[in-house]
């Protein structure tokens, strides 16, 4: 038994299959399948060698037979000629025949001759036959498609055949006939010359020939339609092999275009009037085909414009309107006017980009996270704004610079065709972005107003300008680009564009302008300094109401310190001054000078002008203010003449103050003198004569002038230290009232109420003894 399962393991020798008999017993079926796979090609490769082999034959015989049919085509052609001439022979023959014939029947008077003789006349050709063989000839000749041959034959038989031009006979049959005929040969000839000026590549001169032929026909309207069309499809054809290179070439594709429109025009103008003269009609139809293709020319601009929010877009769109107008202005010399067309059609185009782009820079302006991915800035700007670097880590001056970039980026943009017809609508533009960034910059001084129009603005100024010197600045960079900056970089570039390419690096008034230009250049720039002046309006109203007004938002300038029972007469006063808020404000102005001295080096202009408008605006104050001019109006208050003299002090002391520094004073003069009268008026109400209490102006003068003397020496003889909004340290000197209660001042003197007793005290507490006495009240 084991012996027999140890066979059944390892079979003996004699029972290996070979080979060959176990690949035959176990080849895979997909080897199978490829070999048969295989053989299958094999067999369709011979059907398909087959099939080219019967293919080239059959294609040979084609040839062959085509051969022949040309060949034949030809010999009929021949025969055709061969019959033509037979048949003139033949005529020739019988007319030679004719004229033997009429001589015989002259001479002869037999009857059977005679008879002979119009049997033979009848065998001769009759009028139908000459019209027979004619239009044999005409449609050899078409066959043949010489036209030009074809034509000469029609037109000549037409001279001589006059009734072919006009109605035909209704009782001719026979001539009506011939003149269907006729007119179908011609429109044959008509449909051949039509077909020749659709040749894809014709040339000028064979479609010269063509139009020239169709007139000849009497088809000139059609031969012009053609004319027109040959030039559109030309011009279609070189537009589409343009289209690739407008997202390659952006800005000099419109410049490229506007070249390949116009040219053609000119050449469809130029050609149209060699082959149809001047005649009114065609010239008409040339411009309004013109206007078609400049309209396709403006829309192909659109479609194919860079991102209308791009400055590449405004350099294509100013190179689109410089190109057009150019090669429009050379076609006027041939009769066609169309610049006004092209600025219609392109300024809605020309707008949305210009929108676009100023809505571009406004956000690169007003937003400074943007300011890093749009553009580096331009060093030429540095140098007259960087003296304004505050502590503010230079903030500031690169808001600065950053607005004069975004505005030389798209002046860079601009040709002088744009700059004549658009200037003042880029100029309105800038004076609109130069709003904004005013709006900015006041957003940037303290206790600026929450104006809903300056709302999206909350988020551009990154720092506050809390000293005197930051918001300075703001002034100094602000009217730097107004005074100086854009002006020049405007002005430079339009005058470069109205052909002096050398700017000059002077003042910007040296620049000559246009009427027109001048005058939209002098509105702009009076845009650009209201919009300044709101910022320095808004300045010297924050200015000048943290000087009045304490933090408790108490008044420093009370009318009370124009109240008092036991003053004495300033006349006699021997060394009257003006009240101490007035003291204070002349110090406080004369430290804000100089800072504005050390931040605003070199602009003495806007110093004056600055300070000028401080001062103004203090007056402006007291002027307005109802609850001062009140207290003079109330019936139960008692006035005394002191007051009035006080005050009258105070408005010209305020007057010499702008006349020492230098400022104008013009203005400060009328609010003051505005003052005064209305001050005399109120006084006069409480039964106080002015001409009585009053000394003479010159007084009020000269006091004025030496109290600015004398608080000027008392300045030099001491240590300046710096003022704050409450803590003005009038000359190094607190200048202190008495100890007494508010209700009873002191009996002495103008002098004896001002002390110079050396404190550190702010004004609030120091100076507001005579107003609201602070120290009493927190008691």
């Amino acid at each position: 038994m084991e012996s027999s399962e140890e066979e059944d393991d390892f079979p003996s020798l004699e029972s290996i299959t070979p080979q060959s008999k176990v690949d035959s017993l176990y080849q895979s079926h997909t080897e199978k399948g490829i070999r048969k796979l295989c053989c299958e090609l094999l067999d369709l490769k011979d059907a398909v060698e087959n099939l080219c082999g019967n293919m080239r034959t059959k294609y040979l015989a084609f040839l062959r037979i085509s051969e022949e049919a040309i060949e034949m085509e030809h010999e009929l052609v021949e025969l055709r000629k061969h019959i033509s001439s037979q048949g003139i022979l033949v005529q020739d023959l019988m007319n030679g025949v004719f004229r033997e014939l009429e001589g015989w029947n002259q001479s002869s008077t037999n009857v059977q001759k005679n008879s002979e003789i119009r049997e033979l006349q009848d065998l001769l050709p009759t009028e139908a036959d000459d019209h027979k063989i004619f239009l044999d000839k005409i449609d050899v000749l078409l066959a043949e498609h010489k036209v030009e041959e074809a034509l000469e034959a029609l037109d000549a038989e037409e001279r001589n055949s006059p009734d072919l031009k006009s109605s035909a006979d209704a009782s001719s049959t026979e001539g009506s006939t011939y003149r269907s005929d006729f007119l179908k040969r011609k429109a044959v000839l008509e449909d051949q010359l039509v077909e020749i000026t659709r040749q894809p590549f014709i040339s000028f001169v064979e479609l010269q020939k063509a139009l020239t032929g169709l007139m000849k026909l009497g088809k000139g309207p059609l031969a012009h339609q053609l004319l027109l069309k040959f030039y559109g499809s030309r011009l279609q054809k070189s537009i589409e092999a343009l289209f690739p290179s407008c997202s390659v070439c952006p800005k000099t594709y419109p410049a490229t275009l506007s070249k390949l429109v116009f040219s053609i025009i000119s050449s469809a103008t130029t050609k149209s009037g060699l082959i149809f003269g001047d005649n009114p009609v065609y010239t008409n139809r040339v411009v309004q085909w013109a206007e078609w293709e400049i309209e396709y020319f403006v829309r192909s601009v659109k479609e194919n414009a860079p991102s209308s929010e791009t400055a590449s877009a405004l350099g294509a769109a100013s190179i689109c309107v410089q190109a057009s107008l150019s090669y429009s202005s050379m076609l006027e010399k041939q009769g066609l006017k169309l610049s006004k067309l092209i600025l219609v059609l392109l300024r809605p185009f020309i707008d949305e980009v210009l929108e676009l782009n100023f809505r571009r820079a406004r956000k690169f302006v007003l937003d400074l996270v943007v300011a890093d991915e749009c553009m580096s800035f331009s060093p030429r700007f540095a140098p007259p704004l960087s003296a304004f670097t505050t502590s503010s880590e230079g903030v500031l001056v690169d808001s600065g610079i950053r607005f004069m970039c975004i505005v030389e980026d798209i002046l860079e943009q601009l040709t002088p065709m744009i700059i004549l017809h658009f200037g003042g609508n880029i100029l309105s533009r800038i004076g609109t972005l130069f709003d904004k960034y005013m709006d900015a910059l006041i957003k940037a001084l303290p206790e600026s107003s929450d104006d809903d129009t300056l709302s999206e603005l909350k988020e551009f100024v990154p720092f506050r300008a809390e000293t005197d010197s930051e918001q300075l600045a703001i002034l100094g960079v602000a009217f730097t680009i107004v005074d100086e900056l854009l002006p020049n970089a405007v002005m430079n570039l339009w005058k470069q564009q109205s052909g002096n390419v050398e700017p000059k690096s002077g003042p910007a008034e040296n620049v000559m302008f246009s009427p027109n230009t001048s005058t939209e250049f002098k509105d702009w720039r009076r845009h650009l300094q209201h919009s300044f002046d709101k910022l320095r309006d808004h300045f010297c109203r924050q200015y000048v109401l943290s000087f009045i007004y304490s933090r408790e938002g108490k008044t420093r300038l009370d009318a009370q310190i124009y109240i008092s029972e036991n003053g004495d007469d300033l006349y006699w006063d021997s060394d009257p001054l003006p009240s101490l808020p007035f003291q204070a404000l002349f110090a406080k102005l004369q430290q804000l000078a100089t800072v504005a001295g050390d931040v605003l080096l070199g602009k003495e202009k806007i110093q004056k002008i600055l300070l000028a408008r401080l001062t103004e605006t203090v007056l402006m104050w007291l002027s307005d203010e109802q609850e001062f001019w009140s207290v003079f109006e109330n019936d139960t208050c008692p006035l005394q003449p002191f007051g009035l003299q006080q005050l009258i002090l105070d408005m010209h002391f305020t007057v010499e103050i702008a006349r020492f520094a230098g400022y104008p004073s013009r203005h400060v003069h009328q609010i003051a003198s505005a003052i005064i009268a209305r001050a005399i008026r109120a006084f006069s109400a409480k039964g106080i004569e002015p001409q009585i209490a009053l000394p003479e102006d010159e007084w009020f003068v000269e006091t004025a002038k030496s109290s600015i003397s004398k608080l000027l020496l008392g300045t030099e003889g001491s240590e300046t230290s710096e003022l704050d909004q409450d803590h003005i340290n009038l000359h190094g000197h607190i200048v202190m009232e008495s100890d007494d209660d508010d209700d009873d001042h002191s009996d002495s003197d103008s002098d004896s109420s001002l002390s110079t007793i050396e404190s550190t005290e702010s004004f609030a507490s120091a100076s507001m003894g005579e107003l609201d006495s602070p120290r009493n009240s927190d008691d």
